[in-house]
């Protein structure tokens, strides 16, 4: 027997509640975030270890934050040149 993860009894399953019968707030919060409406794509880059070490650095979101530094790399350099 598993003690973390005891079987259920009878009265568990008698007061189990079905996910449709959860409020609605915590039935949100159990799906996790919304997809967004503009997603990112996945790839593998390699990048000089000074730059990784850098943006990791800068703490939580440092990911989102080199995406928005490349973005704004793109407004000043024109397509193709």
């Amino acid at each position: 027997m598993d003690e973390e993860n005891p079987e259920w009894s009878d009265v568990d399953f008698a007061n189990a509640v079905s996910f449709s019968g959860l409020p609605p707030t915590l039935q949100a919060k159990l799906r996790g975030r919304p997809k967004a409406a503009v997603t990112k794509e996945r790839i593998t880059i390699r990048l000089s270890r000074d730059v990784v070490e850098r943006f990791r650095a800068s703490g939580e979101g440092w990911q989102t934050r080199m995406d928005a530094a490349l973005q704004e790399w793109l407004t000043t350099h024109p397509k193709g040149g």
